[in-house]
């Protein structure tokens, strides 16, 4: 007999529907079709196991299983559910007549009960679309599932409350969540907030500037100057998630498997924040099996490096295309994947390996050309796509203890939201692109217009301080974004001399 049901791989950050189907017939063993992997193989000891538990056995006769479309690769353990399932109809065991209406995925412990997956969101988002009834999935699973409405979310624990459910033995109420009511309940939990920082009043204005205009900025300073800390507070700045973007920041979490257990919707800005050993693939995505990068997990916020001399080279050199395309192209022989990488850099560095070089009290003590070869470490060409360089320097012990009030977060919010705002309105014609950092050449001369005097200004700004070519459009954009914070149409001197203090390693001779 001949039975079928339907789950779903996904690819990428996107889901796509396959059909298992099972017929049990007169012969023996047991085959599997449809480019399943090892772990989809094994889901014969799996499921034999989990039916046994019930009462229900494993048929003695030839089993084809095939996982259709079969010129697909399929891959993880989340196929045991349906595959089960169908066994059990197929061999006249149970009558699930209404088992083709929904769309299961699941994985089976040896006792029957049900162990979480990946990707559950998108594929909830596929099954609305190809009109399913209903989604059955692990009841851990199910509060992620269930933030995408007009769709019967169904967690079960175990198969047989499965088996019992599609009898009509079972009834199980469909969960639902408003989607709206946990974005909002979450929106600002940020637990760190710039209310507890003392002085750095300079780079916390730095910072201001790279959320208002989506500038990526790096950090210089010594050891304990606060660059970590100021960095971690960054995100909490930032303007507050659309629900468009938390359901697209979800969808990336989900299929990493980084959600957690009955966690539902990521509503606050991402902060990545990995080790300088990080390997190219962990950063960028891929893999035998593509998963995502790290700067696809900060899709939507924050990616901090911390000590940018310390990471290999290679790591840094794949970061320069995302920064530019905002995002990853995975290609294999037979598929090639994106996922999207819309992120701000921050980075922190010591200004030299003892990390004393230009500290106003303690003697660096590295010998000749030792500062430049550690600053040669980051190549041009990545540096070149950071627009702010901010020199940190130690607070006092008077700052430290001085107990003074200090902005919160939400107040420097509410100026970088305004900012925004207006970049907003400029935009709104142009697609793909959002905030200052992102415009290209071409449109940096008709946006960022200025007066005989800025050019006087910016012109022997570049000849005294011996900036570089590429440190132009830089300054520009962050001009123009200052000029926003200030809510004026104009770029001003006073706005262009602040930018221009902010490309300390185009200088000449910075590095001695």
């Amino acid at each position: 007999m001949l039975a079928k049901s339907f789950g779903a791989a996904v690819y990428g950050v996107d889901a796509k529907i396959i059909t298992i189907e099972v017929n049990v017939g007169q012969g023996l063993k047991f085959f599997m079709s449809g480019l399943p992997d090892s772990a989809i193989k094994e889901s014969e000891h799996r499921v034999e196991s989990a039916v046994k538990q019930f009462g229900y056995r494993m048929p003695r006769q030839k089993v084809v299983v095939n996982l259709a479309p079969a010129d697909i690769k399929k891959e993880g353990s989340a196929y045991d559910l349906p595959i089960a399932l169908s066994i059990l109809k197929a061999s006249d065991q149970i009558g699930a007549d209404k088992m083709e209406e929904y769309l299961i995925m699941g994985e089976l412990a040896l006792d029957g009960s049900l162990r979480p997956i990946k990707g559950v969101l998108p594929i909830a988002i596929e099954a609305r679309k190809n009109k399913f009834k209903g989604f059955m999935l692990p009841k851990e699973n199910a509060k992620e599932a269930a933030i995408v409405n007009d769709l019967d979310i169904i967690g079960v624990e175990t198969i047989a409350e499965a088996v019992d459910f599609f009898e009509g033995k079972l009834e199980i109420a469909p969960l639902e969540v408003d989607t709206r009511d946990v974005f909002m309940a979450q929106n600002d939990n940020y637990s760190a907030d710039f209310k507890d920082v003392q002085g750095q009043e300079n780079i916390k204005r730095a910072l201001e500037i790279a959320a208002a205009g989506g500038h990526n900025a790096i950090m210089i300073g010594p050891p304990g100057a606060g660059k970590t800390m100021l960095a971690k507070r960054l995100a909490s700045i930032l303007p507050p998630l659309s629900l468009h973007e938390a359901l697209e920041t979800t969808k990336i979490h989900s299929v990493a498997g980084r959600l957690g257990k009955d966690a539902s919707l990521v509503s606050t800005r991402p902060y990545r924040s990995p080790h300088h050993t990080i390997s190219d693939v962990a950063l960028v995505g891929g893999g035998g099996n593509p998963q995502p990068g790290e700067i696809s997990l900060a899709h939507n916020g924050v990616l901090f490096l911390d000590e940018l001399p310390e990471f290999k080279r290679t790591v840094l050199e794949v970061m320069r295309q995302p920064m530019e395309d905002r995002k990853v192209t995975i290609s294999r022989a037979k598929v090639s994947l994106d996922y999207p990488a819309n992120f701000m850099l921050i980075a922190s560095m010591n200004p030299c390996p003892c990390g004393y070089y230009n500290h106003p009290e303690k003697e660096c003590v590295c010998g000749p050309g030792v500062v430049q070869r550690y600053l040669s470490k980051i190549s041009g060409p990545l540096l070149d796509r950071i627009d702010l360089h901010v020199e940190v320097t130690p607070v006092s012990f008077d700052e430290m203890t001085a107990n003074r009030k200090t902005e919160t977060s939400e107040e420097i919010r509410t100026r970088v939201v305004k900012a925004r705002d207006i970049q907003t309105n400029r935009f709104e014609k142009v697609k793909e692109i959002h905030c200052n950092a992102m415009m290209p050449s071409q449109m940096v001369k008709d946006i960022c217009e200025i007066n005989e005097a800025g050019k006087t200004l910016l012109k022997t700004a570049m000849e005294r301080l011996g900036l570089s070519a590429r440190a132009y459009d830089r300054i520009l954009k962050v001009s123009r974004t200052i000029a926003d914070l200030a809510g004026s149409e104009e770029i001003k001197i006073e706005h262009l001399a602040e930018a221009i203090q902010y490309r300390s390693l185009d200088r000449e001779g910075w590095a001695g």
